[in-house]
């Protein structure tokens, strides 16, 4: 079960709003939907959370790039909502290292016919980008330390992580009320 809320801060505090994240497809997309809530440029605060399994904090602050933090990105891979947040970036990665062209057999072979040699077939094909998904956090664990949230606490949050976070930046009765 999946819950995502998105809390814009104002003038008067935090405010809330359900969020269906069906229509996002890529964190660009998610980052134009925070910006939405907040036609005055302040901080939105996109919140999703897998039940018992994974949490993750997108912060938009205006015309910023998006900052990201995800609890487990192992866990957050498996899910469509997590592989939004799991740039290459992120992970570390280069973007350049799935090249088209390393996937290819380059020795006559189309994908998916033996080529006869067992052993170069451990680290072909797609299974490469899963093996670089760590397990455990990643991003920018200081996301929430001016509204409130400290590294270590955001670290040390469990399952209801969103409860857990309202409550800390004093926005709790306000995500409820869209919960």
């Amino acid at each position: 079960m999946y819950f995502a809320a998105l809390l814009a801060r104002t003038e008067d505090g935090w405010e809330a709003s359900d969020t269906e994240l069906d229509d996002v497809e890529t964190l660009s997309d998610l980052a134009d939907l925070a910006r939405e809530a907040s036609p005055d440029e302040d901080t939105v605060l996109v919140l999703i959370e897998q039940e018992d399994a994974w949490f993750g904090v997108v912060r938009v602050d205006g015309e910023e790039d998006p900052r990201i933090y995800v609890s487990d990105a192992a866990a957050a891979a498996r899910s469509s909502y997590g592989e939004i947040l799991l740039t290459d970036e992120l992970l570390g990665r280069d973007p350049d290292d799935g090249d088209d062209l390393d996937a290819l057999d380059l020795d006559g072979t189309e994908d998916g016919e033996p080529d006869g040699d067992d052993e170069s077939d451990a680290g072909d094909g797609a299974a490469g980008s899963a093996e670089l998904v760590p397990h455990g956090p990643v991003g920018d664990a200081q996301i929430l330390d001016d509204v409130g949230v400290s590294e270590k606490e955001l670290r040390s949050m469990s399952a209801d992580a969103v409860t857990e976070i309202a409550e800390l930046l004093g926005a709790s009765e306000t995500l409820e009320t869209v919960r």
